[in-house]
């Protein structure tokens, strides 16, 4: 332990269930600790580093976590209240101490005791003696801290009674090792992998340092997966059940039926207290490799079965399933069942969603709120739009690869100047790593590894040689293009060039590159001395769920697949960066950086979802509906296996919102569009809806209830992009006609304009145009992406349009108190919560004048458009008939030409299942 995590251990014990300090105070006992730390046997930290402490504290102490929404089935009996004056909190309470002992805020402690209480009142009793089987499913976010929110579970669960719990982690081996250290540490309290080594079984850790009484025996260790020969020379230990036993396995064919072979074994030699025992199974990743893609009833995929298998074997069993991207599981019939392996996995007992901390840096901090909504560049992405003469997104095996894409190595660089100044912060002793994510192919990750390798010694060695020659440094052709990234990236943090030089070359000398993958993981932070290790990892698959990149700042992302679970997934760089978010960065082709915003939103609706059942006191099956039938829905095709050809998906349209970023590029359509717009506005004139009675408001013009039929007239006349999937014609007005007579009949009408700017009066009405860039590729595929990064037509707020200002104040301040915001916070608003209590549905008209992105010349392509485009959006209200749906036609194959295929990797195809 460095002497700044010895401090942070101290200051963290010396102010537990202390009143809150003031920031003279938290400074005072920082530096009074600090100066008998010499008594303790460490250096003092310096006064730079007491001061990133204190700031460090300061932001936990001010961290705040929703408690989330839980859905419940209606056959829910409530057991856990009673059974607490019967339960030893042994596990819990020293798991909770070793939580505040590492840091962790005790606000966040006591939300997660609460949301592991909801939890665990909702599996069954393991002190009953009736036979039960409950399903449930923990809906997070990535890198959130999932793996703390179930080892507290774990921990409960083993206090109530359950004595067999295995935690399935990930189909990968260092992904399941690195699930086995934190069980060990959070529940376990040894290193089983030094206790499997003989004469070194009592090293404490984790729980253990605090109270090593009743330690759990493990049948794996953080060195080996489950094997037959270890448990049953555990069986002696196994019968007695005086401790819990506890297995972290990988999602594997081979190792779940290895142990289902075991149990059925000791089952059938007459010894079925085993099968008698609760046992409680944690599905980590559940959407990964766990969900039957087979959706014949008679069919069902290897690994799928065999959990259900496992399950089936026991009188008394939970299955809890952990995910951040729920969205195939919704997916899951629940209704299937098979002969052979019983019910399918869909949770039908409960669903829990976990709202992530208020300083978690996740999709929204980056792809929603970092992204802003005029031309200027966002706060953590860059593009990648340099590789495709280089390493192209879709490359084969045998591909060569002999030089980089310049702006990978401007990655490397940012990189490592990042690290230079967390150095200069105080964070020297923290692990700082780089991700490359390029390629599925373990050879092509390898010669990445190889040229980066090349590129960051040539770095190294002029920082060597040259990096302490002052100013005349700069003169170095490596100094001056690190220069260049100071300048464009961190030039307005605290610390100017000449210092950032000067503490180069002792921030980064021992940077390495390391490869990670089903070959080889050469990834490893246990080697750090007082300084933390700084690392560049290369891989694909294994980089791409689950496993933790410490100290994650800089990220290089460049696949092709834009499928739900696997993009959000392989965001390894969400989490959490106290003390150092500013300098965290991310390349990404330009195309995912508006996947990634759409799915960002749709995961927020998700959990808003939630909230919303559980107010309406709704069953996990009624959420699961509801969810598909989300026009979200029309986007998730990797785990259902689209065929060939067409297929119709039921949408519900009811509290959506729906706009065309994408939109037809030939002339003659584009015409048509104008024409449409045109006549609209004509008959609104025609109505007594003119300029001059129109209300003013931000962006533009309302018109206030207005006649649907002159909506549904402009609908019909328009001509859809195929790939604007959600805008499709038909179904909106088939949706509209259900409601025109009552709930849709009046609607308000936005025009939008700019204040200033060059008038055009072309269809009947003064707007001066907005502007919107289009993708760069998409006019060679036929149809423009409007919007740039975030493919999206309209600005923030234009939902506000129409709420009464009272109403709009009131459903903000319920936002700002839902994400525990202080009431005096500007905030952005979503959407959603406008749609809840709007009255009348609104669209949205633009007239969009389009711009070429920067740094890419296109206007003399064919179908670039001289003049300004139409485009639309719509917000619906809630209805009360929202379980009504109508038919949406997939085309499957436009949807691969928009979403790319299934990303699966080399790793991938190697696991057996």
């Amino acid at each position: 332990m460095s002497s700044y995590e010895f401090l942070d251990a101290q200051v963290s014990q010396a102010i537990v269930g202390s009143d809150k300090k003031t920031a003279d105070e938290l400074r005072a006992l920082i530096k009074t600790l600090n100066s008998v730390m010499p008594a303790m046997g460490y250096e003092p930290v310096s006064s730079d580093q007491e001061e990133f402490l204190a700031r460090e504290f300061e932001e936990r102490n001010g961290i705040s976590m929703g408690l989330g929404a839980v859905v419940t089935s209606d056959d829910f009996e409530p057991w856990l209240d009673e059974a607490k004056q019967n339960i030893d909190p042994f596990y819990w309470k020293r798991y909770r101490e070793h939580l505040i002992r590492t840091g962790l805020p005790k606000d966040v402690v006591i939300k997660l005791d609460d949301i592991t209480d909801k939890t665990l009142g909702r599996m069954g009793n393991p002190q009953q003696g009736r036979p039960f089987d409950s399903k449930g499913m923990v809906v997070g976010h990535v890198q959130s801290g999932k793996t703390a929110n179930y080892t507290g579970l774990i921990c409960k669960a083993a206090d109530a009674g359950y004595r067999l719990i295995i935690v399935i982690a990930g189909i990968h081996n260092n992904l399941r090792n690195q699930t086995q250290q934190r069980i060990d540490e959070g529940f376990i309290g040894r290193d089983t992998g030094r206790m499997s080594r003989a004469g070194r079984s009592n090293r404490r850790i984790g729980v253990g340092l605090s109270d090593d009484r009743n330690v759990p025996v493990s049948l794996t260790t953080t060195i080996d997966d489950f094997k037959k020969a270890v448990a049953t020379t555990n069986k002696s230990q196994i019968d007695s059940y005086k401790v819990p036993v506890v297995l972290v396995i990988k999602k594997n064919y081979s190792t779940l039926g290895n142990l289902i072979d075991w149990l059925k074994e000791n089952s059938s030699h007459g010894d079925e207290e085993m099968i008698s025992q609760p046992m409680l199974l944690i599905d980590d990743e559940a959407d990964n490799a766990s969900i039957n893609t087979k959706y014949g009833k008679k069919e069902v995929t290897r690994i799928n079965g065999q959990i259900r298998e496992l399950l089936g074997l026991f009188h008394r069993s939970c299955y809890v399933g952990y995910t951040a991207t729920p969205f195939a599981n919704i997916f899951i019939d629940p209704d299937q069942e098979n002969d052979m392996w019983g019910e399918d996995l869909f949770p039908r007992d409960f669903i829990i969603g976990l709202d992530a901390p208020s300083n978690y840096f996740g999709g929204k901090r980056v792809f929603i709120e970092g992204i802003p909504d005029d031309d200027s560049e966002p706060e953590f992405i860059r593009y990648i739009d340099d590789n495709e003469d280089i390493l192209p997104l879709k490359h084969k095996i045998d591909h060569e690869l002999n030089e980089l894409p310049t702006s990978l190595t401007d990655a490397l660089r940012v990189f490592l100047v990042a690290r230079t100044i967390r150095n200069l912060r105080g964070q020297a002793d923290k692990h700082a790593s780089m991700l490359v994510n390029a390629s599925r192919f373990t050879r092509m990750q390898g010669i990445l590894r190889t040229r980066l390798h090349e590129v960051l010694d040539d770095m190294k060695n002029a920082l060597r040689v040259n990096g302490a020659k002052g100013a005349a440094a700069d003169l170095d052709p490596e100094i001056a293009e690190l220069k260049r990234v100071w300048g464009g990236e961190f030039s307005a943090s605290e610390f100017d060039w000449p210092e950032v030089r000067a503490a180069l070359y002792n921030a980064v000398a021992s940077a390495k590159i390391v490869e990670v993958n089903s070959a080889r993981n050469d990834l490893d932070y246990s080697s750090a001395g007082k300084q933390g290790v700084t690392v560049i990892a290369v891989g694909g698959f294994s980089l791409s769920r689950g496993l933790t990149l410490e100290g994650l700042t800089t990220t290089w992302f460049l696949r092709n697949t834009m499928m739900y679970d696997t993009l959000m997934q392989m965001g390894r760089w969400f989490g959490y960066r106290m003390g150092y978010d500013d300098l965290c960065r991310i390349w990404m082709p330009r195309e995912a950086v508006s996947w990634y915003a759409h799915i960002a939103d749709a995961t927020e609706e998700l959990h808003q979802e939630l909230r919303l059942m559980e107010s309406a006191k709704a069953t996990p099956k009624q959420f699961g509906l509801a969810v598909k039938s989300h026009p979200s829905a029309l986007m998730v095709t990797a785990r259902n296996k689209l065929g060939s050809g067409k297929k119709t998906v039921a949408v519900g349209l009811s509290s959506s919102f729906v706009e065309t970023a994408r939109l037809v590029s030939n002339s003659e359509d584009i015409q048509k569009n104008r024409s449409a717009a045109r006549a609209f506005i004509s008959r609104l004139r025609e109505e007594g809806y003119s300029p001059e009675k129109a209300e003013t408001v931000a962006g533009g013009f309302l018109l206030k209830t207005v006649p649907v039929g002159l909506i549904d007239d402009f609908l019909l006349a328009w001509v859809n992009a195929d790939e604007s999937i959600t805008t499709q014609i038909d179904p909106l007005r088939e949706y509209i006609r259900k409601r025109e007579h009552d709930e849709l009949a009046d609607w308000d009408v936005h025009i939008a304009t700019l204040k200033t700017g060059g008038l055009d009066t072309s269809l009947g009405w003064p707007i001066v145009p907005i502007t919107r860039k289009i993708g760069a590729f998409d006019l060679e595929r036929g149809f423009m992406s409007i919007g740039g990064s975030k493919m999206r037509v309209s600005s923030r707020g234009v939902e506000r349009l129409g709420i009464p200002e009272k109403l709009a104040l009131e459903v903000e301040a319920a936002d700002r108190e839902a994400r525990s915001l202080p009431a005096d916070t500007k905030a952005n608003h979503p959407g959603r919560i406008y749609r809840e209590v709007r009255e009348r549905p609104l669209i949205a008209l633009y007239l969009v004048e389009i711009k070429e992105p920067k740094d890419k010349h296109i206007a003399d392509h064919k179908d670039f458009p001289n003049k300004p485009v139409i485009a639309w959006a719509i917000s619906f209200p809630r209805s009360a008939s929202a379980n009504e749906k109508v038919e949406y036609i997939i085309n499957t194959t436009k949807q691969r030409e928009l979403f790319g295929d299934p990303d699966t990797d080399e790793d991938e195809e190697n696991v057996d299942e």
